[in-house]
């Protein structure tokens, strides 16, 4: 266990992903997000720590962030950067423009942070494509691993490790590719596999809901759906695709059928965890977003409907009580969601720091 230490958080977006950090081991002391809705979100969360709202590119800002972390002896730097890269070796010319953009690729503008300041620990996260993606670098491209161990391998220890959340604690499955680097002299071990929490274990208490209706729990209200896909839904088991439907299958308002993949309009299952919860997750087309639902007498089946935002906080690891700002959607919440990785699976990588 290491005494409280003070961290610098990059791409932090809402700040869903550090919801659960140990108030007792990290304090960020600054962040920063381009988009000014999800900064002001950001600074409702944590209105003690500074947040420099704009783009990284800009020297202003990135200097801004160097010195506070200067300033502050900033001892962590957590960065979550978009995936943009390049996936293979390949150049042509639709590439070009967009490989001389460095805003393309943000994480090298973590190097450069990287470079003006002493951290001990550094935490990189992302979508597991990630680490295979290539990144133009000294007029060739490399994968970032190879760019973190010619910059770095002298002073920090780099470990790169794909880690599925429902492999720790949440009942999810999401995959995150994590990057760990730390001085030669700390310690920082990774988390230990728990036992899969299945989606009846989740949220199987909770009451059923038709679409439109609001349980008066907090946040268990469901969305009110197209009542054409509603019908589908309520003639599609689950694990189905109500695309497969012989008879029941989603339309069009002029009736014809509406084309799609096997895992479009389709149900969840109860002994398995939720499926990743993406930036979409409210639309009941989308991948892997309708409810298990429950077999009903009639021969159809409950909840023709998305997760609730109440059961998406569960499954992501979100404290149920928690609150966002005054007015904003459902569709926000729902973004900044998909865009973070689970707090807990944060938390538990933070938590080990020093053992």
């Amino acid at each position: 266990m290491v005494k409280k230490i003070k961290a610098i958080s990059l791409f932090s977006s809402a700040g869903i992903g550090e919801l659960l950090l140990p108030k007792d081991k990290v304090e960020v002391v600054a962040a920063n997000e381009i988009l000014k809705a999800r900064a002001d979100c950001y600074s409702y969360f944590y209105p003690k720590t500074k947040m420099i709202c704009g783009d990284i590119t800009d020297d202003k800002n990135k200097r801004k962030i160097i010195d506070i972390a200067k300033k502050k002896n900033a001892k962590l730097l957590i960065a979550t950067p978009p995936c943009q890269g390049l996936s293979t070796l390949g150049k042509n010319k639709k590439q070009f423009q967009y490989e001389v953009d460095r805003r393309n690729f943000l994480i090298l503008e973590v190097l450069d942070i990287i470079d003006c300041h002493d951290f001990d620990y550094i935490l990189i996260e992302n979508v597991p494509k990630f680490i295979e993606m290539f990144f133009p670098y000294k007029n060739y491209y490399y994968k970032l691993e190879n760019i973190l161990e010619e910059n770095y391998k002298s002073r920090y220890n780099i470990e790169i490790k794909i880690l599925n959340a429902k492999d720790y604690g949440v009942p999810q499955s999401r995959p995150r590719a994590i990057i760990k680097m730390w001085k030669k002299n700390l310690k920082w071990s990774w988390p230990i596999p728990e036992k899969e929490i299945t989606l009846e274990e989740a949220i199987g208490y909770l009451p059923s809901l038709e679409p439109g209706e609001d349980s008066g729990i907090p946040w268990h209200y469901a969305k009110q759906q197209n009542e054409r896909a509603v019908l589908a839904m309520r003639h599609t088991p689950p694990g189905k695709s109500a695309i497969s439907n012989e008879v029941y299958y989603p339309k069009k308002p002029d009736g014809t059928r509406i084309k799609g993949f096997h895992n479009t309009f389709k149900r969840m299952v109860w002994d398995q965890p939720c499926p990743a919860r993406t930036t979409y997750s409210g639309s009941i087309s989308s991948h892997n977003n309708v409810h298990p639902g429950r077999l009903l007498s009639d021969g159809t089946y409950s909840d023709p409907r998305v997760l609730t935002l109440l059961e998406t906080f569960i499954v992501s690891s979100i404290p149920k009580n928690i609150r966002f700002p005054e007015g904003v959607s459902d569709t926000f919440i729902r973004t900044v969601i998909g865009e973070a990785i689970p707090p807990l699976l944060m938390k538990k990588i933070v938590d080990l720091i020093g053992e």
